[in-house]
């Protein structure tokens, strides 16, 4: 039976996917068939790539430091206050940059078109240019344009891409939802901007004098302040879940994975043993429905 995987999207959530992954495989339940959204498009993408080992060392190894050089600020036009390209070099090192259409599993990275709203799926060209696609924050990232078609994060249209798997053949899907924090990245924010001095020297320390005023943008002065970044991470949070909720109704997988990766928040990357292992016990404890559903 051709086993699909729907991986959700959920910013540093998405680490989770990776003990997901890594368990199914051990158990002998591989899907051949994977679909993925923002996050769940990058670990997917890996996957699919063969390159998941190689994914989970880089997401073990981020801190707090490591995960802040990846964020290249925007100072110019664009329609996002990071460029999200440094991320994309990341992968880019990590995976290569293979056509979808030579991964060793069958992949669709999700996607949402900004003035139309359109969902797109795409199952072709660089893997790279779609995961940067699949995870364009709206407003926080830079959206990507492909076919002069400007896109955004998929967990827009389609949080958890069970509809995909299930285009691309798969007889059992899979789903992988993240729910939303319920304390969007308080400690994140805090810890940014609390430090030695100043928050401005944090900020500074961070992103450099060229950048301050996107600094002020996204951290503000006081810990847990309303910001551009905990403003716009707070109605992704409730966007995501909302949506998240509709679209399974809508396209019901055959299994659902659920766990408590909420508690970790959007923003948290340098969380990654900690999502990793949330999702090695959400799986397991599952095993037992897959196999059941498989036998049947």
């Amino acid at each position: 039976m051709r086993i699909g995987i729907a991986l959700g999207g959920g910013g540093a959530r998405g680490w989770a996917h990776i003990g997901v992954l890594r368990t199914l495989i051990k158990a002998g339940f591989e899907p051949t068939i994977v679909a993925g959204t923002s996050i769940g498009a990058i670990v997917g993408g890996a996957f699919a790539a063969g390159k998941l080992d190689e994914l989970e060392e880089f997401a073990l190894g981020l801190d707090r430091k490591a995960s802040w050089k990846l964020a290249d600020m925007n100072l110019g036009k664009g329609g996002g206050l990071i460029k999200g390209d440094k991320v994309a070099q990341a992968l880019r090192e990590i995976v290569g940059d293979p056509e979808i259409g030579k991964l060793k599993k069958k992949f669709t990275a999700v996607a949402t078109e900004l003035f139309t709203g359109h969902e797109i799926w795409i199952e072709e060209g660089s893997l790279i240019t779609a995961m940067r696609a699949s995870y364009a924050l709206p407003g926080i990232i830079v959206p990507v344009t492909i076919e002069d078609r400007p896109l955004i994060d998929g967990g827009i249209t389609n949080p958890v891409p069970v509809s995909a798997c299930r285009a691309m053949g798969a007889q059992l899907v899979i789903a992988v939802p993240l729910p939303a924090s319920q304390t969007p990245n308080q400690r994140f924010i805090k810890e940014t901007t609390e430090v030695d001095g100043s928050a401005w020297q944090k900020a500074l320390a961070v992103f450099r004098e060229p950048e301050r005023f996107v600094a002020r943008q996204l951290f503000g002065d006081e810990p847990g302040e309303l910001t551009t970044a905990t403003v716009s991470v707070a109605a992704l949070n409730i966007l995501l879940d909302r949506m998240t909720r509709v679209r399974l109704a809508s396209d019901p997988p055959d299994i659902t994975i659920s766990s408590d990766i909420g508690k970790i928040a959007l923003l948290e990357f340098d969380r990654a043993e900690e999502a990793i292992a949330i999702g090695t016990a959400a799986t397991e404890r599952i095993l037992p429905e897959i196999e059941a559903r498989l036998k049947a």
